[in-house]
């Protein structure tokens, strides 16, 4: 099984932030750039699974913000392969916890996207994970680009919220918020290799 990862939205150059707004300011030096948290945690995961040898391809590794139509097109080029896509970010917009994102229908997705969610909350039991159980299982559905657009299995995980002052002392900007974090991506993928593929 390959993993692909998509660290979503671009990084600091030269200390600019590459994607335009995507951040939150809670000045005095308190400042969170979501490219700059989703590149944590993917390079988190990658040192991981290169340690547990499971294959991964990293989709975006620049730092600038790389195009989705780009990020199709080289994730697209493993279609052959047993796969999966995860695009890894963090929330905004007022409220708490973390989501996992599918397209609309019933698909292997969703099956992927429950193992997510299960071990999120074994990681985190104390923290909200915000479902929606209307079609049968915990993740949310959109037509997001990259999860439509993608020709193999694709999930969309958010990791808490930027602008929730609580989730963004004690869990985004900590390293042990970090770490588990990475912890509860790579135990779920190491399911999904056991049981999905």
């Amino acid at each position: 099984m390959l993993v692909l990862l998509d660290n979503g939205h671009g990084g600091l150059i030269d200390g600019e932030y590459q994607t335009p707004g995507k951040r939150k300011d809670w000045g005095n030096g308190n400042i969170i750039y979501e490219g700059e948290f989703n590149r944590a945690i993917v390079n988190g995961i990658i040192q991981e699974l290169t340690l547990l040898k499971i294959p991964y391809v990293n989709i975006a590794p620049e730092y600038w913000d790389v195009r989705l139509e780009t990020r199709m097109r080289r994730a697209n080029i493993y279609a052959h392969r047993k796969c999966f896509y995860l695009s890894v970010h963090s929330n905004a917009g007022g409220g708490s916890g973390s989501e996992i994102f599918t397209s609309p229908g019933n698909t292997k997705s969703d099956q992927i996207a429950t193992v997510f969610g299960e071990t999120y909350q074994s990681e985190f039991p104390n923290r909200r994970l915000r479902t929606d159980f209307t079609d049968g299982d915990l993740d949310k559905e959109r037509r997001f680009y990259v999860l439509t657009r993608t020709k193999m299995p694709a999930i969309l995980t958010e990791s808490f919220f930027m602008d929730n002052r609580e989730e963004f002392d004690s869990v985004l900007m900590t390293s042990a918020g970090r770490a588990k974090i990475i912890k509860y991506h790579v135990d779920a993928i190491r399911r999904v290799k056991r049981e999905l593929f």
